[in-house]
């Protein structure tokens, strides 16, 4: 579905979101998050880092993330009531009003919590002006009635390339080791002029992903300002 410039789109699918039925004495919900997606050419790039770092490692210690998973997310909600997206979806595109387009760029190879002990391998994402932070906490703050998850003490921007299953020492010494010779490497730049609303359904195969609504990024005020 094509969108029309500033205005927020429900995509095909997703029309009668708030006028489902109950299912029993509860209501359906959607396990949802809020993101930014990437163009194919980024993708490309973090692919081609994948297979750099898997290489380098034995057996099965890190799960490699899918392509359709590359996601720069900006919150994690969990599960939403069904009734209650339509409001999530408005109460989304509020906080987008006043950023205007991101200029961001994917690139260096990361871990968290650290490279010592390795949870997650992810290539860091930024912007040109540093406004994504900020509108990270205004997309937090949009959603915090919607969802039981807990705010995030501190927000870096990333796409997540993989998770560390039983990782050795000496292993994640050669992800480190890795990381520093792609520390100036840069998997693309791109304009970001929307955020998406996804559904995540788990599945044996590894999370499916269906985007309910495309939410453009306002324009900033006469004054240029960031909001606050």
């Amino acid at each position: 579905m094509t969108a029309s410039p500033g205005h927020a789109v429900l995509m095909s699918g997703s029309r009668n979101l708030g006028n489902e039925h109950w299912r029993g004495s509860s209501p359906e919900t959607y396990r949802v998050f809020i993101a930014i997606s990437l163009p194919e050419h980024v993708k490309d790039d973090i692919e081609r880092a994948q297979e750099q770092l898997s290489s380098a490692l034995p057996g099965k210690c890190v799960r490699w993330a899918r392509r359709e998973q590359f996601h720069l997310t900006l919150k994690f909600l969990g599960n939403v009531e069904l009734r209650r997206l339509e409001a999530l979806m408005a109460s989304i595109q509020g906080a987008c009003t006043g950023f205007g387009v991101l200029q961001l760029r994917a690139g260096q190879i990361g871990f968290f919590p650290n490279a010592r002990h390795p949870r997650v391998v992810w290539t860091r994402v930024r912007d040109g002006r540093d406004w994504l932070p900020a509108l990270q906490r205004a997309v937090e703050t949009a959603a915090a009635e919607f969802t039981g998850e807990a705010p995030q003490p501190q927000f870096t921007g990333h796409v997540t390339l993989g998770r560390c299953r039983m990782i050795t020492r000496l292993q994640a010494d050669m992800l480190s080791t890795l990381a520093k010779v792609m520390e100036d490497r840069v998997f693309g730049e791109w304009t970001a002029d929307r955020l998406e609303i996804i559904r995540s359904q788990l599945s044996p195969g590894g999370s499916r992903y269906t985007t309910l609504a495309s939410l453009p990024l306002a324009p900033p005020s006469s004054s240029g300002k960031r909001p606050q």
